[in-house]
């Protein structure tokens, strides 16, 4: 497949991890508390994230859990990361899934757009 200028380059030997959580019934509360911690442990990885957010109820508002995709050296690394995560530690979810990931696609640069 031919790039086309400007267009970034994916690295097909990178080896990201997906974090996909399930915030246990009525947990709200609890996600709200941490989230200035969870929020200051993410900042430690920062420049790994290649995105990181809530995972949302049909309403489009109501945070159900987590989807974050990072880069760690191999899983030991990113469940290492895990254990230590204040969502994770103070057990607010029902399920986490940790998944490799590999990013065939580029992220678009102004996407999703600012409102």
């Amino acid at each position: 497949m031919a790039q086309m200028a400007n267009e970034p380059t994916v690295k097909e030997d990178q080896l990201l991890f997906c974090f996909f959580s399930i915030d246990k019934p009525d947990s709200l509360a609890l996600r709200q508390q941490l989230r200035p911690q969870h929020k200051t442990y993410l900042a430690n990885v920062a420049e790994q994230i290649a995105f990181a957010g809530p995972l949302l109820s049909d309403d489009g508002v109501t945070m159900q859990g987590s989807l974050l995709v990072i880069d760690f050296a191999d899983r030991v690394e990113a469940q290492t990361w895990l254990d230590d995560e204040p969502f994770a530690k103070a057990g607010l979810f029902e399920s986490v899934s940790i998944r490799p990931f590999q990013n065939l696609w580029p992220q678009r640069a102004g996407f999703p757009p600012v409102a």
